[in-house]
């Protein structure tokens, strides 16, 4: 396949070209993606998620700087708000990141959220195999913040980063959003703020009462504070990143193994549920009984799950009369 080998020879085009296609969910793409999943696996992945106005991009920007000063090229995957008016990315993350849009080692793109609930989109999962197939060395994901659900970036990424800021109460939300189990690294960005010692010691005292055993072959998640406009922090952050690399990769080789199983599951039936959920909704939105099912919905004759069993009845009777 032309586009694939393309690809696998690190045309940027080619790469771009099928990363649209597959955020805009062109059939075709399929095929491409098919023929270089073969060729991934080589990319060590890094998710970076956190609270809005915390400074991620920021501290990706400079990542980003620290990785090229070492010769790695990059992949950089920002998922942004869903705009309501276009249905693209709010945020350009080209234009935050401006500086290394000219550099051929690094691909930047934006992919907006598009209603999904869990910071990363169904699609991220197969652009990155595309710039793991590209060559890239490093994949850094900046997802569009942690809430009560949008943690699904521990299923995505060999690292996860989670960044905070002093005096905005992460500490609680932390708490709430389950954060303590998804981090591998917690950054407490803009430590130039009052309050930084408090909020570092505060995350400590948690981390030590969730964790029930110390051992050696469980990984502690390091604090770290930055100031990432000023690159401050930042190397410290990239070895410490290091060092989850070598304990996954030597010590915690079952963890590695149950987190890469974990994706493969969370790949495999997003897209079965997209496949069947599109293959339905094709056949619905054809049909002259669906928008009377809107009509009755509306005037509340009926209710969403009456209808929802009606229609996957209609369609399994269909599946086994094919």
């Amino acid at each position: 396949m032309e586009q694939a080998e393309k690809i696998l020879n690190g045309d940027v085009r080619a790469a771009a070209r099928l990363i649209r296609d597959i955020d805009d969910g062109i059939p075709s793409s399929r095929q491409v993606v098919k023929a270089l999943y073969p060729h991934t696996g080589k990319a060590y992945v890094i998710g970076i998620s956190g609270f809005p106005g915390v400074g991620k991009s920021t501290l990706v920007d400079q990542m980003i700087q620290e990785y090229r000063a070492a010769g790695k090229s990059l992949g950089v995957i920002a998922v942004d708000p869903t705009s309501p008016f276009s249905g693209g990315a709010m945020l350009g993350d080209r234009i935050r990141m401006q500086r290394h849009g000219t550099d051929p080692e690094v691909f930047i793109r934006s992919l907006a959220t598009r209603g999904h609930f869990g910071g990363v989109t169904r699609s991220t999962h197969s652009i990155i195999d595309v710039l793991d197939a590209m060559g890239k060395d490093i994949i850094l994901v900046e997802t569009v913040g942690v809430g009560q659900d949008e943690v699904d970036i521990v299923t995505t990424a060999h690292t996860t980063i989670i960044a905070m800021i002093p005096g905005m109460g992460d500490d609680i939300q932390a708490i709430k959003a389950g954060i303590l189990e998804v981090a591998d690294i917690f950054v407490i960005n803009k430590a130039d703020r009052e309050g930084v010692e408090k909020t570092i010691n505060e995350l400590r005292t948690m981390l030590e009462m969730s964790c029930r055993e110390d051992s050696n072959d469980k990984w502690h998640p390091p604090i770290v504070p930055t100031e990432a406009i000023r690159n401050r922090g930042v190397p410290d952050l990239l070895s410490q990143i290091e060092a989850h690399k070598d304990f996954l990769f030597n010590r915690g080789r079952e963890y590695l193994k149950e987190r890469l199983r974990k994706r493969a599951f969370k790949d495999l039936t997003d897209t079965v549920k997209e496949t069947v959920i599109a293959g339905i909704m094709q056949q619905l939105e054809s049909s002259e009984s669906f928008q009377g099912m809107i009509d009755e919905l509306a005037e509340k004759k009926t209710d969403p799950f009456t209808l929802c069993d009606q229609i996957m009845e209609v369609f399994y009777a269909q599946k086994e009369k094919s």
